[in-house]
């Protein structure tokens, strides 16, 4: 079997996971201990983000024409991705944070909607809040001001109303 042969459901299996992609951020994961690594993983995991080493040829490969070409010049030494199809920012979010308990951990570049950022894109990236959090701030600003217009109508009917009111006009 030809070596191409052999490296061809590698090749598709990337492709696969980053045609539908949101996001992918590319790690130097050098230093990592093994207790550090599968705590990442399961981090990423329970987050839905697919994150796998990949050889970097293989990786080229599969970014071939699509928005993730332009993280080709950052595919040397070890390199591994997180790929995620569902929250765009999650990636960056999460291994920012495990940067900081595991300094060896370091973020090389990422694409993200489309748009490519370097380390230090990332790091902002990762300062966004998830979408549910977004949401869930938005809710709330909302939600305020008719909660302060509810508590006031109703200090108003407690006191008597609209009725004391016009009583106290005449």
């Amino acid at each position: 079997m030809a070596k191409i042969e052999l490296k061809a459901p590698v090749v598709e299996e990337i492709s696969a996971h980053v045609k539908d992609a949101q996001s992918v951020v590319l790690v130097d994961y050098r230093g990592l201990t093994v207790e550090q690594d599968t705590e990442l993983r399961k981090q990423l995991r329970e987050a839905g983000i697919v994150y796998k080493v990949y050889k970097n040829t293989m990786m080229v490969r599969a970014f071939k024409g699509t928005d993730f070409e332009s993280l080709t010049p950052y595919l040397e030494g070890p390199s591994a991705a997180a790929i995620s199809t569902t929250d765009a920012t999650a990636p960056a979010r999460i291994l920012a944070e495990f940067a900081k308990k595991a300094d060896k951990l370091e973020i090389k570049a990422g694409v993200v909607e489309g748009n490519f950022y370097d380390a230090k894109g990332m790091q902002a990236i990762a300062s966004i809040p998830s979408r549910e959090v977004l949401i869930s701030k938005l809710l709330g600003s909302l939600q305020s001001p008719i909660t302060n217009f509810a508590r006031v109508i109703n200090q108003v009917a407690e006191k008597g109303g609209a009725g004391a009111a016009a009583a106290a006009a005449e």
